[in-house]
């Protein structure tokens, strides 16, 4: 089974952090946040990954390509070239398609041009920016089991802001907004058969939320996860820092590895 992971955008709410890399590059700790995610499916087994890239899609690729010389210690005979790594990269497992997929390609575009590298059963699908503690086969486990086109994990977002209780003016308590007070929103985390790709095209303005699920739901092909647990996405320079702190102190929900 592959896992796509979209990682093409511009990642324009992410300011300076994105202005000569991908998105999922940014850093959290010591690692990109694309790292992060694709750790989480090799926890549960999936190591087959097709990464969709656009934008500056030469970094991630030079960064697969230069793996294992990043992620461990080396020698190099600069006489003849050749290359000794020490240690291990500690992802062996992995095999990581990384194929271009536009600068400006819409999400559906995306993954319709990446076709050719998807498996003939099942599929996966996610953006390059979400963290979970999901049970990635748990979620295999429910797609199967309906039979559908599509499935949705279905998140509540993290509460950003509190609500102020106040008497004639005067504040007189401060309450986090709870998550159950806010409905559910595609968290990514998605599975998929190859019968989604006939409801898109390679064109640039092709959508998946808007278009292709539109259609998957009146068809009745399109079902959703409901995940209990926690959720977060990367979308702006607070949230890099919420995460990169969360990692730092050993707190990082989503680190289901060990």
């Amino acid at each position: 089974m592959k896992t796509v992971i979209l990682a093409g955008g511009w990642g324009t709410r992410l300011g300076r952090l994105t202005e000569a890399i991908p998105k999922p590059m940014v850093l959290i700790g010591e690692r990109p946040i694309l790292w992060h995610l694709m750790q989480l499916y090799s926890h549960y087994g999936f190591n087959d990954f097709v990464i969709a890239v656009g934008v500056n899609g030469h970094i991630i690729k030079r960064y697969f390509h230069e793996y294992a010389m990043q992620s461990a210690d080396f020698t190099i005979d600069m006489t003849t070239g050749a290359v000794t790594v020490h240690g291990s990269s500690g992802v062996a497992r992995w095999r990581v398609t990384v194929a271009d997929t536009g600068l400006n390609t819409l999400k559906g575009g995306r993954l319709k041009r990446v076709e050719q590298h998807l498996d003939d059963g099942l599929n996966m699908l996610t953006y390059g920016d979400g963290l979970a503690d999901i049970d990635v086969g748990a979620l295999v486990e429910f797609h199967r089991a309906h039979g559908k086109i599509l499935t949705l994990t279905g998140v509540r977002p993290p509460a950003r802001f509190g609500e102020l209780i106040e008497e004639d003016g005067r504040l007189v308590d401060f309450v986090e907004k709870p998550q159950t007070s806010v409905g559910l929103i595609n968290g990514g985390f998605m599975v998929f058969d190859r019968r989604l790709l006939t409801y898109l095209t390679p064109d640039e303005t092709c959508d998946l939320e808007f278009g292709a699920l539109e259609r998957l739901t009146h068809d009745g092909q399109a079902m959703v996860y409901r995940h209990s647990g926690r959720w977060e996405c990367m979308d702006h320079e607070r949230d890099v820092s919420r995460l990169t702190r969360l990692w730092r102190d050993g707190e990082a929900f989503w680190k289901v590895w060990d």
